[in-house]
């Protein structure tokens, strides 16, 4: 897999017909796939990658129709909150590191806390809330797929019922 690596400040537009661009969103199973396969050529992304002390770092990496890749620098103590992804299927591996997800699995459940080692990848529906965090005591590194591309995000509190809409987000505070 080659990258066509996308600044921050280009606007991608492929040139596609109308068919294409309304193709089905990728699997969340195609996405773990993705991010796996990148995750094993860092030739393709490690020397992208930096670290910020004031919030976690990120650059798109690709940019399709169907589809996106986000390369993320976690420095310890660094969360996304709750939030989910608008629609978008998705998934992530942690390429270096280890980072902590926070979820909720039902009322039988409650929350659920999951240890995402390096090597691991999770992929989840276009419903998803999830909190992903740094718990560890040095820097992490992920890959992020998301199909269809992400158009918003929504921001939640946690509180003793439940997930709290507080926000949300556009690509343009990305």
């Amino acid at each position: 897999m080659s990258l066509d690596l996308v600044s921050e400040t280009s606007t991608h537009t492929p040139e596609t017909s109308t068919t294409e661009r309304a193709r089905a969103p990728l699997t969340p199973n195609s996405l773990r796939s993705i991010v796996r396969e990148l995750a094993e050529q860092p030739e393709q992304w490690i020397h992208l990658v930096r670290l910020s002390t004031e919030e976690r770092w990120y650059q798109r990496l690709v940019a399709e129709d169907d589809h996106e890749v986000w390369l993320i620098s976690w420095l310890p103590g660094q969360s996304t909150g709750f939030h989910d992804h608008g629609g978008s299927r998705g998934a992530f591996t942690v390429a270096l590191g280890e980072l902590e997800e926070l979820s909720l699995g039902g009322p039988e459940q409650g929350l659920l806390i999951r240890r995402v080692p390096v090597g691991t990848a999770r992929a989840f529906g276009p419903e998803y809330v999830h909190d992903v965090r740094n718990t560890a005591s040095g820097p992490a590194v992920t890959l992020h797929a998301y199909s269809p591309p992400l158009s918003s995000m929504a921001h939640y509190d946690l509180r003793a019922g439940g997930l709290v809409r507080t926000s949300e987000e556009g690509p343009e505070q990305w």
